[in-house]
């Protein structure tokens, strides 16, 4: 029946709609600090059986193949791409970045951990390592201070934060940064202003230092910038749109079907 065709036909417009929404927020995010792009998976759902394969005809041969009407599709997951960035270069002190596997770790107002891969950070008014951020000020765990009039700060590939403190005329150690790892990164959630927080999906975090443990480097003064490809998102755009509206004209043919049908009667 028609009927069918027309629910069908919205359920494919419906997850169309949400992979739709995921491109959108990939190019709201393409300048964004850090972020990583989504990517939508759709799955068919049930099956309409009307012979099952394999069943024996008239003279009890059995058949190749069977008779199955799909009832349409739905959104299986939005998985999260966690392939490196571009860098871009600031030259800023606190500007840091990670090539290679690993997240920053911060802590929440409340006391529990997140996670981000935007090294944008800065000091606090209590020279503490903070996210640099205008909305929460999040404390980068392990506490790293930066003790008052010190200068050339520099963080190592491992992770080490050095600064000449006043009075001094060598670099001296004043934190240790830490990366955190993932047995299932995609598993992590996605909490808004760069941040990820740990799931029974992405296993406990394990912290470590930067080029330990297959954990990534550090890199100052460039920060690492959303892996959105706009050339790739817009060909998703345009064929997401045109899928879309074929389903809308799968409606149409089916509505005109049922109106047909229904004139019969006259």
């Amino acid at each position: 029946m028609s009927v069918q065709t027309l629910y069908t036909a919205a359920t494919g417009m419906e997850s169309l709609q949400t992979k739709l929404d995921v491109i959108a927020n990939n190019l709201a995010n393409v300048n964004t600090t850090g972020f990583k792009k989504g990517r939508a998976n759709f799955e068919d759902l049930f099956y309409r059986h009307d012979k099952q394969p394999g069943a024996t005809d008239a003279a009890s041969n059995v058949t190749a193949t069977g008779t199955s009407v799909g009832l349409g599709s739905r959104v299986q997951s939005v998985q999260t791409s966690f392939k490196q960035g571009a860098f871009a270069t600031t030259n800023a002190a606190l500007d840091l970045a990670i090539e290679g596997p690993g997240f920053f770790w911060v802590q929440n107002p409340d006391g529990t951990n997140a996670y981000t891969r935007a090294g944008n950070f800065s000091v606090n008014a209590n020279n503490a390592l903070v996210v640099g951020s205008a909305q929460t000020g999040r404390l980068v765990q392990p506490s790293v201070t930066i003790p008052n009039g010190s200068t050339d700060i520099t963080v190592s590939a491992d992770g080490k934060v050095l600064a000449r403190q006043p009075g001094q005329t060598q670099l001296s150690q004043v934190g240790q940064l830490q990366l955190a790892s993932f047995v299932n990164p995609e598993g992590l959630l996605k909490m808004g202003e760069n941040l990820y927080m740990e799931t029974d999906a992405s296993g406990t975090a394990t912290p470590g230092n930067a080029q330990q443990n297959g954990l990534g480097t550090v890199r100052q003064g460039v920060l690492e910038m959303s892996n959105v490809e706009p050339v790739q998102e817009l060909i998703d755009l345009i064929t997401t749109q045109r899928s879309f509206e074929l389903n809308s004209q799968t409606v149409q043919a089916g509505d005109q079907i049922l109106q047909l049908i229904s004139n019969l009667r006259r």
